[in-house]
């Protein structure tokens, strides 16, 4: 299905409220074409811990109104202390911010960037009350993740909403925010370059291209979490627009790699979950990343490329559930493992989400927007009952209609 296949399946704007927005997206366009003159960006990441007596505080933040035990919370907790009770999001963050900052400079687009997380310091309150501070009230939202799902999108668009209406900043401030980047040739590209190196890498080794599986890794989210991923009434499939995106991805991947490198268009792929979490009678998205490295060697695969496809830097996900879980799957089942880079802060990778930012202050239109898959370019405004929380409901969002 085509982005403007999706467009065209989903019903006409109607007069619900974009809330917080400015005037050029309160309209409830899905693409934003006219330029709008924002100013600040507002950096919106996860957060996580920089010390041991971080650990339970911050695994208390992204789980509060579950009623977690810490009792319960220490069993996630020894990820974090393995790493000295710090997580590299952090420090990850505030590089992708000095190469954010010098990439705008570069060109002379002279935005203050503020930075915020959900669950740590800094927070995003502090951030955006720091931004109102200094007189920018027209503020422009790039988070951190690339894919449509409910924490990877929708919410961020609450998080903001909530602030904006807890500091009483709403009458004030506005915020909109970029398009999910998951198919952004930028994004892709890192991929597409680690994939590359990783199978050349191997088939020098003497590992036919046929006895390498490359697995596709991305968080596991519940399956009706993931269903509910991306606009109401589309036909993503089971795994929703989530799933569906990842796979698109993968696939421009794998495609690219084999028009660069033909001798590795022998190597199969699959599309594979990590980092579950929550009670075993729910159904998440599978198969486990563990699980099917196990299952390799009855496929006759000697070697496996491990792709944190779902991941924009190596923070704990990574760090853990890859290159310690995943990698020791691979050395229990007999096989070389290789583990591709996540971008991180690379030139091309920043240079592209300066290219979003600038989409949204010169008002590109939505053909000429670049995207690598047939999903996009996703919207600049979610539409209404994009992206639902199965337990929680609808709550309060900016940067989409109002269901």
């Amino acid at each position: 299905m085509s982005s403007s296949d999706v467009a065209a399946s989903l019903p006409a704007v109607s007069d619900r409220a974009v809330l917080f927005a400015s005037p050029a997206a309160a309209g409830g366009r899905p693409h934003i074409e006219e330029p709008v003159a924002y100013d600040a960006i507002l950096l919106a990441g996860f957060g996580g811990p920089e010390g041991q007596e971080d650990v339970i505080p911050f695994l208390r933040n992204v789980t509060r109104g579950r009623g977690i035990p810490d009792e319960r919370l220490e069993e996630v907790a020894h990820h974090y202390r393995h790493f000295g009770g710090v997580s590299p999001i952090n420090a990850q963050n505030r590089a992708l911010k000095a190469a954010l900052e010098a990439e705008l400079d570069r060109r002379g687009v002279t935005l203050p960037v503020y930075w915020g997380n959900r669950n740590w310091a800094p927070y995003l309150a502090d951030a955006v009350g720091d931004a109102a501070a200094a007189g920018a009230t027209s503020l422009l939202a790039l988070a951190t993740s690339a894919y449509s799902s409910y924490s990877s999108c929708r919410q961020y668009r609450e998080d903001f909403a909530r602030v904006l209406d807890e500091t009483g900043l709403g009458g004030a401030v506005t915020i909109d925010k970029v398009r999910q980047f998951f198919d952004h040739p930028s994004f892709v590209d890192v991929f597409v370059a680690g994939v590359g190196d990783a199978l050349s890498g191997l088939i020098a080794e003497g590992i036919a291209p046929g006895r390498i599986r490359v697995l596709f890794s991305t968080h596991s989210i519940p399956l009706g979490d993931a269903q509910r991923s991306g606009p109401r009434d589309v036909g993503f499939g089971p795994g929703g627009a989530y799933q569906a995106q990842h796979e698109a991805v993968a696939a421009a991947v794998m495609a690219q790699v084999a028009a660069r490198s033909p001798a590795a268009a022998g190597a199969r792929w699959e599309l594979v979950f990590q980092s579950r979490s929550g009670p075993a009678t729910q159904p998440w998205l599978e198969p486990d990343v563990c699980d099917v490295i196990a299952g390799l060697p009855a496929q006759r695969v000697e070697a496996v490329v491990i792709v944190p496809l779902g991941f924009v830097s190596d923070h704990m996900e990574v760090l853990w559930d890859l290159d310690t879980e995943a990698m020791d799957a691979a050395a229990e089942a007999g096989l070389r493992a290789v583990r591709t880079p996540t971008p991180g802060a690379d030139p091309g990778y920043v240079a592209g989400l300066v290219d979003l930012i600038e989409e949204r202050l010169h008002g590109t239109p939505a053909s000429d927007r670049p995207h690598v898959t047939t999903l996009g370019p996703w919207f600049d405004v979610c539409r209404a009952g994009c992206c639902e929380n199965a337990r929680l409901g609808f709550r309060p969002a900016v940067a989409g209609l109002a269901p």
